[in-house]
């Protein structure tokens, strides 16, 4: 038999699991743990870039969870584009009037940091472990590491990477992308 508390407890459990079952409370989550903002700029990268829109999404949340900031090194925005490479992405891109201050700004950050995926998936022969690493580590460090683990960039595994803080970052990005395309479907417009 279970006494006053007991049963308070058990109601409190129930209205507990009514309120987290429910789509509105599921969706509340969501927004905390895996937050996904600008989603329309998001899709018009991904098809202008040819890239997965969760794998964009995906690597602004290994970056700053969609808190736009600037980093100890200097790196900014969404994407955490750093100055020097957005000025070679703006030189290679034929890019006429960009300023380093525009990398604040949502749009402007995941056009340049799309444009820096797609350039390293294109270095690296679509070796998404090997553009990661070098979205993350530089791209210096994965031509030692694959001419070190041999086999080409297709033959760099997540395990070759001998920085920790890259490999953890590899793996971060795989997996919010499947968290990405599992969560917001219609909105990475895949639905």
């Amino acid at each position: 038999m279970l006494g006053a508390l007991g049963v308070l407890g058990v109601l409190i459990a129930i209205v507990i699991g009514v309120i987290v079952a429910s789509p509105l409370a599921q969706k509340a989550i969501d927004e905390l743990t895996l937050p996904l903002q600008y989603s329309s700029i998001i899709r018009t990268q991904a098809a202008d870039k040819h890239l997965p829109p969760d794998l964009i999404a995906a690597v602004i949340y290994a970056e700053t969870k969609f808190d736009a900031r600037t980093s100890p090194t200097g790196a900014e925005g969404l994407m955490q584009i750093e100055p020097q490479t957005a000025e070679f992405l703006a030189r290679r891109s034929g890019a006429t009037n960009f300023h380093t201050s525009d990398l604040g700004t949502p749009a402007v950050n995941i056009a340049y940091g799309t444009y820096y995926l797609r350039y390293l998936l294109n270095e690296y022969h679509g070796s998404l472990v090997a553009a990661l690493a070098a979205y993350n580590g530089g791209e210096t460090n994965v031509d030692h590491w694959i001419v070190r683990f041999g086999g080409g960039a297709s033959g760099l595994r997540i395990d070759d990477i001998p920085f920790p803080e890259t490999r953890a970052y590899v793996q971060r990005v795989l997996q919010a992308q499947q968290d990405y395309r599992h969560t917001y479907p219609k909105q990475l417009g895949y639905g």
